[in-house]
This record gives structure tokens, sequence and C-alpha cells, in this order.
């Protein structure tokens, strides 16, 4: 297993720009994707995006897209999601999430970090 510990989350305005980080630590070695979900007040969690953790693949979810980024530091097992154009919808509670190997899902969770846009 790994462990997970998110942060960066906070308060910005309409059109501003946050950047998450997330740690990971434990069976690093065993790290195969890392990705981002949130979620909002009432809402399922969603996927927002991932990076493969040796590889170049990303993907992101539509509704980010051309606006969030997905960046890694292997070196010090840190995984970031910066996040520009911000939006009062991009609100919610934003968790990164590891994959431990082709196969598995995303099993491994951190306990999140709060992100709160203002109109």
């Amino acid at each position: 297993q790994v462990q997970l510990v998110e942060s960066g989350g906070g308060l910005v305005q309409t059109g501003g720009s946050l950047r998450l980080s997330c740690s990971a630590s434990g069976a690093t070695y065993r790290l195969y994707a890392m990705g981002w979900f949130r979620q909002a007040p009432g809402k399922d969690r969603e996927f927002v995006g991932q990076t493969s953790w040796r590889g170049l693949s990303t993907s992101y979810a539509d509704s980010v897209k051309g606006r969030f980024t997905i960046s890694r530091d292997n070196a010090k097992n840190t995984v970031y999601l910066q996040m520009n154009s911000l939006q009062p919808e991009d609100t919610a509670v934003y968790y990164c999430a590891a994959r431990l190997g082709v196969f598995a899902t995303f099993d491994n969770w951190g306990q999140g970090t709060q992100v709160t846009v203002t109109s």
C-alpha cells in the first residue's frame, strides 16, 4: 500500500489558479499511475485526470481539459494538479489516488483537500 497526502487547496476567485500536490510514501515502487478525482457537495466523486508513473500518458475529463494539467516528480514521489481558469463549478474536495499495477484500480486514496472558487 501507499499513503497519499494532498496539499494546496484553498479559496480562490473565479479565473484564478491553484496547484495541488500529492505526496506518496510507503510502497512507492509499486506505483503504476496516479490520478486526481473530485467530489462536490451532493454529487458523486468524479474523475479529473490521471498520469502514468513511468511513461508519458496523461488523460483528463472533458470538463477540465485545457485548464488543468497533471505533472509529476518521480524523485519526490509527488504528483501535481495545476488548475487554471477556475470556475465556481470546480469547487469540490479534491482527492489523489494511486494504482499499484496495470490490472489494479485506484484503490489507494488521500484524505482530500478542499478547493473553493468564489464568483
